[in-house]
């Protein structure tokens, strides 16, 4: 009997001060919410994990915050992935020992490419994940540049070369944020999700751009994609996680349907 493995539904947690925040194209964040309740909430929703990104970390030139992250990973038996400001083994330590079950590195691992190989020497290659922010190239349109520092930084990095190189340097994942479609409702930027898949052989997530129930039919349709990741939809309540999941189905996208509906009574 062949496996099929099922398509992930990841909500994301993006946290400035200690609260989920949200924006568009990373700009303008308005507050949506206490964080560990968010956890607790996409836990009983039937979400398959939960990523948790300190996006401001880096810019402020600090450590995640193990604490919250502490709190979080109590309220989930769900895989949780932490993000944000981590920039060495010893700091990817204190966050699995946190309760998390994945460490991103975005910034850290353009700067330090070397991070990504201890890391999964270390802790093994499923444990790195290789976040990457990425944005039309303003000259041509045709690529993508890769952006460290929440998106507010260009590097020389170009999306295709650069995923290739973090699955030869050992991230067992990618998450693949499109800055243009960054909380816009417009739907996964297609275009990019295909030539990174088509670029790599291991799972990639992706981030950017979910508006509807539609547009998860979407990229699961017409792209290769392991999972999709999403925010304000599932934190403003404007798509429920149990329908998203009865319509994949339906549409013959294999997902994780939970069976008991007991948070929902």
């Amino acid at each position: 009997m062949i496996n099929i493995l099922k398509k992930r539904i990841i909500p994301c947690l993006d946290i400035k001060d200690g609260r989920v925040v949200k924006g568009i194209n990373f700009l303008d964040l308005v507050d949506a919410g206490d964080p560990v309740v968010s956890a607790r909430r996409y836990n009983e929703m039937g979400a398959d994990e939960l990523v948790f990104l300190d996006i401001t970390a880096t810019k402020e030139k600090r450590k995640t915050l193990i604490g919250l992250v502490q709190k979080v990973a109590k309220e989930v038996f769900i895989p949780l992935t932490v993000g944000g400001g981590i920039k060495s083994i010893s700091e990817m330590n204190q966050i699995l020992r946190a309760g998390a079950d994945k460490i991103s590195v975005n910034s850290a691992a353009v700067k330090n490419p070397s991070l990504v190989s201890e890391g999964a020497r270390t802790f093994g290659s499923q444990c790195i994940v290789g976040a990457v922010d990425a944005a039309l190239q303003k000259n041509n349109k045709k690529g993508w540049d890769v952006y460290i520092n929440g998106g507010s930084k260009k590097t020389a990095l170009t999306l295709v070369k650069w995923v290739k190189e973090l699955e030869e340097l050992g991230a067992g994942e990618i998450l693949l944020t499109s800055m243009n479609r960054d909380g816009t409702k417009e739907g996964f930027d297609i275009d990019m999700l295909k030539a990174v898949t088509n670029a790599v052989n291991i799972p990639v997530i992706a981030s950017g751009g979910a508006g509807s129930i539609e547009d998860f039919i979407d990229v699961f349709t017409m792209t290769d994609v392991d999972a999709a990741l999403a925010a304000s939809i599932f934190h403003f309540g404007e798509v429920d996680m149990g329908e998203l999941k009865q319509r994949l189905a339906k549409n013959n996208i294999p997902v994780r349907i939970q069976e008991s509906s007991d948070c929902n009574e």
